[in-house]
């Protein structure tokens, strides 16, 4: 029903094709230049956060931001106005991105401030996915997810060994430093561990002592030992992952796998895969 009133009204088709297509020049040139819009929109809010530059420029950011919102406002009603079923649109990941990307601005009249939350816009830069065609890299992303998920549980014994650790030279050290040297409890200790462990070294926190130096010293050692251990996890998991792919891809005429994952044809007999 929807599709039939799409072609008896051609204004709905035409800008249907223009704002949700990105097959047609002029589709592919709308969503470029709301990308552009959205960026920014964005450089403008972070421009106001600066209070140098509001103080100055105040009144002209934020008379763009509202012409931004405007814009993006008649943008989301005329989605709303040509999508062929404007609930399931509403509704989608895209469509609910779009009306928060508009309503903190109005919000903002009853509680001011909440207008920063309007970062949340350069999520609707995802669409530049559909933009560039770079739909179809989403299989490297999955195997990398896919990657990350079997490798949780060794990643969580690690971080809880890391903690453990993190509490042990932390009360060390709360012992040896002790509140005189800004060591003044063991959660702050902790802190200082996971600072140091991390090779972070803010320098908030030094040990003074002779005894408290050794124990920092065998922190940093003990820091770079570990530090490569969720990469070494993890890439064990992703090149088991790409073996998998790779023996799933089997071809039908010699029955040989271990193609690439991106290969069209077979390596072995030169057949489409």
């Amino acid at each position: 029903m929807n599709q039939d009133l799409m072609h008896r009204n051609p204004l709905r088709q035409k800008m249907y094709e223009v704002i949700f297509g990105t097959e047609t020049p002029a589709g592919k040139r709308f969503d470029v230049i709301l990308i552009y819009v959205i960026i920014l929109s964005v450089f403008a809010l972070m421009l106001d956060s600066v209070g140098g530059i509001s103080s100055v420029f105040g009144f002209e950011i934020r008379l763009a931001e509202w012409i931004f919102t405007l814009i993006f406002t008649v943008e989301y009603a005329a989605r709303i106005y040509c999508a062929p079923q404007p609930w399931r649109y509403i509704r989608s990941f895209y469509g609910i991105i779009d009306a928060i990307a508009v309503l903190p601005t109005y919000i903002s009249f009853f509680f001011p401030g909440i207008n920063y939350l309007l970062v949340i816009r350069l999520f609707r830069v995802l669409r530049i996915f559909r933009v560039l065609k770079l739909m179809r890299y989403l299989s490297e992303a999955n195997l990398l997810m896919r990657s990350m998920s079997n490798a949780r549980r060794k990643i969580f014994v690690f971080f809880s060994f890391v903690l453990i650790i993190s509490m042990v030279f932390g009360s060390i050290m709360y012992v040896v430093e002790g509140p005189e040297n800004e060591f003044t409890s063991i959660p702050r200790s902790i802190y200082w561990m996971i600072v140091t462990i991390t090779t972070v070294g803010y320098g908030d926190i030094i040990p003074q002592t002779i005894l408290g130096q050794i124990v920092a010293s065998a922190a940093m050692l003990t820091g770079y030992s570990i530090i490569a251990v969720p990469t070494g996890i993890l890439t064990a998991e992703l090149s088991q992952e790409i073996q998998r792919e790779r023996a799933s891809a089997i071809c039908n005429a010699c029955q040989k796998s271990g193609h690439e994952m991106d290969a069209s044809y077979c390596k072995y007999c030169g057949e489409k895969l």
